[in-house]
């Protein structure tokens, strides 16, 4: 039994909301996984769950006995911030979605790896990370052609973060919602050009503080760069109660689309899509897989930081590569 432990992959978490506890769930699914600890900067004590539940500062003193930690906060202002100190000491995921940022912090997280010996895989989940594989597929396949992304309509994690940071904001959602005649448009291969506010909508729905400005909250969430500016964006103003009644599920998904011309002229289109109740669950399911394929890359050596096109996909599998090409290859 000592010896079958010891092979366990030892997963740390860092924060315990929504896809903390997405992330403590999946890694019950996989055998070949153990949670050693849950990391958060609220008092431990008041998360009363079976797994043990320490202070952020006192991560250190689990170096040695974690393999990989996966990061759970906030890509607007969490992960920043915490991936430059755990990956000091440990192994990462996260699933660091402001696409627009991500170079530039693939570039610190892989400065700091290299320095540290670890190794970070940054913005995994499945947009980006699948999402992101797909557009890599249908780019290298059909050259001669054009992408298409929809998300929605769905509940963005993200973007309902970045909403309640907004100051005045008690609490609040934010829905995607793809336009049906953009969708059809690119189905019919047609090839349109799409601004992003002609292939989604996105409408918020806010719980705002005692005395707040609406205005003001209205204004700072319409220009907000990378989340909102450049979409039609609707703000909603409701209660508490019926933020809790009506905005409770968390549903979302979405579709990818590579249409092109081959050979002679054929007309082709790719699909890649995701139809999800529960996004913080399956977004977790993605991380729990790829801290797998992080463990197998750190064995091969690997250091600094990498994206889901960086590692085989083979990796994310708990089968060896002789297994997969006899089962399902």
């Amino acid at each position: 039994m000592e010896n079958k432990q010891k092979k366990l992959l030892r997963i740390g978490i860092v924060g315990y909301g929504n896809l903390g506890k997405g992330v403590e769930r999946a890694i019950n699914q996989h055998p070949d996984m153990c949670l050693v600890a849950v990391f958060t900067r609220r008092d431990p004590a008041l998360l009363k769950i079976e797994v043990p539940t320490f202070w952020m500062h006192q991560i250190t003193d689990f170096i040695g006995k974690i393999d990989v930690m996966i990061l759970c906060g906030g890509s607007a202002k969490d992960l920043p911030e915490q991936v430059l100190q755990v990956a000091q000491h440990f192994n990462t995921v996260d699933s660091f979605d402001t696409h627009a940022k991500i170079p530039e912090y693939f570039e610190r997280v892989d400065e700091l790896g290299k320095k540290s010996n670890t190794l970070s895989l940054i913005s995994t989940g499945w947009d980006p990370g699948l999402f992101s594989i797909a557009r890599l597929l249908g780019q290298s396949i059909l050259p001669d052609g054009a992408d298409y992304t929809f998300w929605g309509k769905g509940l963005s994690q993200g973007h309902s973060d970045a909403v309640r940071r907004v100051d005045g904001v008690k609490n609040g959602v934010q829905y995607t919602i793809p336009l049906d005649s953009a969708i059809d448009q690119v189905r019919a291969g047609g090839n349109p050009l799409l601004s992003a506010a002609e292939r989604h909508q996105r409408v918020c729905y806010v719980v705002a503080e005692e005395g707040a400005c609406r205005e003001t909250i209205v204004s700072d969430i319409k220009m907000m760069p990378h989340y909102f500016d450049q979409y039609d964006t609707t703000v909603h103003f409701i209660t508490e109660h019926e933020l809790i009644t009506n905005h409770a599920g968390m549903p979302h998904g979405g579709t990818v689309f590579r249409t092109g011309q081959t050979g002679a002229g054929s007309k082709q289109r790719m699909e890649f899509s995701l139809t999800l109740d529960d996004n913080p669950e399956f977004t977790s399911s993605v991380l729990v897989a790829y801290a797998r394929a992080v463990s197998k890359m750190v064995v091969a050596g690997h250091i600094g930081a990498c994206t889901v096109f960086d590692i085989p996909l083979g990796y994310l599998s708990p089968q060896s590569a002789a297994e997969l090409r006899a089962s399902i290859l």
